[in-house]
This record gives C-alpha cells, sequence and structure tokens, in this order.
C-alpha cells in the first residue's frame, strides 16, 4: 500500500511539475509574443497609416499655389532676361552691373524650383489663358527693345526705373501667395521673394537717384 501511494504520489507530483512547466514559462513567453506581434503589428498599421498622410501633406497645394507658381517663372525669366541685356553692356556703372547679376543669380534657381513644384504637382507649366493678364510689372517688347538699344548712364536709369516696376509686380504676386497658398514651400518662397525685392527695390531707389 505503502509503494502504491509513494507511486500514486510521484506520478501526481511528476505531473504537477509538468503541467505548471508547460503552464508557466510557455503561457508568458506565449503571452510575451502574442504581446509583441500586437505591438509589431501596430508599429505596422501606425506606419501605413502615417505614410500616406505625410505624402499627401507634402505635395498638398492649391490653385493659389499653381497659380503663384505659373505666373512668377515667366516673370522671373523675364527679369533674368533685362539682367543679361545689362550685364552684356561694356559701359555700365559698377554698382548697376553688380545688381543684374545679384538678380540673375537669386531667381534663376527659384525658376527650377517652382518649375520642379508644378512638375510634381501634375500641373502644367504654362498658365491658363487670361492668367497671364495677372503679372504686374512686366515689360513689354518694345520695353525690353528699348533697353537693349540704350547705353551707359541711360541705360542704367532705364533698367533701374523698369526692374523697380517689375519687382513691384512680383511683390504684389508673392504677397497673394503668402495670403493664399496651402504648400508651405510654396508660401515660404513668396515671403522670400517679398522680402528680397523689396530690399532690392529700394536699393535701386537709391542708385537712380545718385545717377
Amino acid at each position: 500500500m505503502n509503494k502504491t501511494a509513494f507511486s500514486l504520489s510521484a506520478a501526481a507530483v511528476a505531473a504537477a511539475l509538468a503541467l505548471a512547466g508547460c503552464s508557466s514559462p510557455s503561457g508568458t513567453s506565449s503571452g510575451g509574443n502574442s504581446m509583441s506581434g500586437m505591438d509589431h503589428g501596430g508599429t505596422a498599421m501606425a506606419s501605413a497609416t502615417a505614410s500616406p498622410a505625410a505624402s499627401a501633406g507634402a505635395s498638398a497645394h492649391n490653385a493659389a499655389d499653381t497659380m503663384f507658381a505659373q505666373m512668377m517663372i515667366p516673370h522671373h525669366r523675364q527679369a533674368v532676361q533685362m539682367s543679361d541685356i545689362m550685364l552684356k553692356k561694356q559701359d555700365l556703372p559698377a554698382d548697376v552691373a553688380e545688381l543684374a547679376g545679384e538678380i540673375k543669380a537669386a531667381q534663376g534657381p527659384e525658376i527650377e524650383t517652382m518649375t520642379s513644384w508644378l512638375e510634381g504637382w501634375g500641373e502644367s507649366a504654362e498658365a491658363a489663358a487670361g492668367h497671364d493678364m495677372a503679372m504686374e510689372g512686366m515689360m513689354s517688347d518694345a520695353d525690353l527693345a528699348k533697353l537693349d538699344a540704350a547705353q551707359g548712364t541711360e541705360a542704367a536709369k532705364l533698367f533701374l526705373e523698369q526692374m523697380i516696376a517689375h519687382h513691384e509686380g512680383a511683390v504684389k504676386m508673392a504677397k497673394a501667395e503668402s495670403t493664399d497658398g496651402k504648400d508651405a514651400s510654396a508660401v515660404a518662397l513668396s515671403k522670400k521673394i517679398v522680402e528680397d525685392q523689396e530690399a532690392e527695390i529700394s536699393k535701386m531707389k537709391a542708385l537712380l537717384q545718385n545717377l
């Protein structure tokens, strides 16, 4: 009886230990794996949700952004053209020639930046019909021909007068973008244009007075 009882007790203890072994480590491990799986799944889901939102936010733009880029590109191109006309002249005052170089150096890269935005937005690089009328400060072909023909101090004065009007038009367009635009980069550039070109307007007015 004692031997049988001992055997039964031993078997019961062994079974209990085995059950405890399966239950504790395995249960803990299983619980850990389950929580880990939930964490990873939650992270993956969060990433999948955040990524499109971030992408959409990065490319979000509105009609004001599109119009700003479409109009400012040709506006900048004309400023570069006017600067090139001046930089080809041999008898310009040094400070006026320097200003023309600065305008070209600043606006050339901005043209490339705005062109890349339009491509990224899937928008045409050309403004819709009628929008070009809103590009204030643009010179006519006759104005450019007159600038090209002028020499010396006459050319310097004409360039400054034309570029002041040109800059004032750009500032007006840029301020509209600062108010109505949605794309953060486009709005930031519009504010930079206002700051840079208002400073250049002041500089050009001072140069004009000294000629």
